[in-house]
């Protein structure tokens, strides 16, 4: 469809300023040819409106003719166009003129138009070429917006399939530590693993469902991070307690499923599992403003070797919140000699 004409606000918009071309034209056959004022105005306005409508049509020339098409190409399609344009328009104008003269509103109309002729062929030549190179410059600015929403498809395709991959990540990162756990148990304690296989299972198909969706309630990934600290129990035993604080205002906000667990998954395995006798896990959350705060916390043996980098883990929970919220969102690591402690921050959505 023609952009112009896509939209009556553009069409107005575009029409109006033929008219005041109209209003230019009236004044050059006042100045260049024997036109009284109001003859002039009456004969020249409808007649500049006429040929924006006739201009339109430039258009799909242009679509025939791209510039990147060869400058002569060009240049002989548009005056051509232009050529057949102006010769249309003089014969509207005749035929105008002739109504005009025989209706007795401006009598010698015909003679005056004859003698403007030449001027008015020319000036349609030349308002065709006006006309194609405002086309031009639509035609660009159509082509460069199709190009933006391409790239914008493409780059939302690519974060989603990127969150995707992110998130494919998670269960097999979970079900290699789970595993082993449940290898580690079969032998010395086969009623704990048996346990541990049935919890197991039970998270598993409650995980895979809220993963499916977009956001889920901070409230239902703290029930999610809670079950899978029961599974850990069964390994840990009285070793592992852990404690949740959260507002009401944060559980009622929204976050992406599954971000919690491999926090929960790092607090065991490097925090809970390296230290004898064990300790707490801690998770916080609450809502400042427009902003949701969360944090994991947990116990670790100062003698044990620091933590290098983010591990996949982490740098999962940091990748996925940088692709869905930029710099709206933040992960930070606050490590100390006996604890360690992860920070999140991102948009309280609802």
């Amino acid at each position: 469809m023609h952009p112009i004409l896509a939209g009556l606000g553009r069409l107005g918009a575009y029409l109006a300023a033929w008219a005041l071309l109209g209003f230019l034209l009236a004044a050059l056959l006042v100045l260049a040819a024997p036109f009284g004022w109001v003859e002039a105005t009456v004969f020249a306005v409808p007649l500049a409106v006429l040929f924006g409508f006739m201009g339109l049509a430039s258009f799909w020339v242009c679509q025939a003719a791209p510039l990147t098409g060869g400058l002569l190409r060009v240049l002989g399609m548009q005056l051509l166009a232009g050529l057949v344009s102006g010769l249309m328009w003089l014969a509207a104008g005749r035929g105008f003129a002739v109504g005009l003269d025989r209706a007795g509103v401006f009598p010698g109309l015909v003679a005056k138009q004859s003698t403007a002729a030449p001027l008015l062929l020319g000036l349609g030549v030349a308002l065709y070429l006006l006309a194609a190179s405002l086309h031009y410059v639509i035609v660009a600015f159509e082509v460069s917006r199709a190009l933006e929403r391409r790239a914008l498809e493409f780059e939302i395709a690519s974060r989603e399939a990127e969150l995707r991959a992110l998130r494919a990540q998670i269960h097999p990162h979970f079900l290699f530590n789970s595993l082993n756990s449940i290898n580690a148990l079969i032998g010395a304690k086969p009623e704990e693993a048996r346990q541990l296989c049935v919890r197991l299972a039970d998270f598993l198909r409650r995980s895979l469902t809220v993963g499916s969706r977009e956001r889920i309630l901070l409230a239902e990934e703290l029930d999610l991070a809670e079950q899978l600290l029961s599974i850990e129990k069964v390994r840990f035993g009285a070793r592992l307690s852990h404690v949740v604080v959260a507002d009401d205002a944060a559980r009622a906000c929204t976050v992406p499923p599954l971000v919690l667990q491999p926090l929960v998954e790092n607090a065991v395995t490097h925090g809970i599992a390296q230290m004898l006798e064990g300790g707490e896990i801690r998770i916080e959350a609450e809502r400042r403003g427009d902003a949701l705060r969360i944090a994991v916390q947990n116990p670790r043996d100062p003698d044990s070797p620091g933590r290098k980098g983010a591990g996949i883990g982490l740098a999962n929970v940091r990748r996925r919140l940088a692709t869905l919220h930029g710099d709206a969102a933040e992960v930070r690591v606050v490590p100390a000699a006996e604890v360690f402690r992860v920070e999140l921050r991102l948009p309280a959505g609802r």
